[in-house]
């Protein structure tokens, strides 16, 4: 999977936040579009939350995104893939690996759980 960056659109005054999203293949062989959420280190290891990409930018209600501040917040699939690193023609590469070894996905679930739960803490 190759990562690519995409603007967002908005009042060209701002300044504009780049999107990190990623085309990859589901198990069905279907093309998706993902996210990157956020990168992490576990264990000396590193490892990153991939999210289904969404036209809408935020839960602000502005202009901008295709949600309404009433809708109920709808699921969002997150994935937690291992980060290998490459060099391919002298240039790096970044592939995501799926996890294979339930135990250390449920313990890396946990961690991503305590780390979005600490960014709740702090936005409140």
């Amino acid at each position: 999977m190759d990562s690519k960056d995409q603007i967002l659109g908005g009042n060209p005054a701002e300044e504009e936040e780049a999107r990190d999203l990623i085309e990859g293949v589901d198990e069905d062989g279907n093309n998706v579009l993902l996210e990157v959420v956020r990168y992490f280190f576990y264990n000396g290891e590193e490892y990153v939350v991939l999210g289904d990409a969404h036209d809408g930018c935020c839960d602000c209600g502005c202009e901008h995104c295709d949600h309404d501040e009433d809708e109920e917040e709808e699921a969002v699939n997150l994935y937690i893939m291992k980060v290998v690193e490459s060099e391919e023609d002298g240039e790096e590469m970044e592939s995501f690996v799926p996890i294979d070894d339930d135990d250390l996905l449920e313990k890396l679930i946990e961690v991503v759980q305590a780390d979005f739960e600490a960014d709740d803490e702090l936005d409140d």
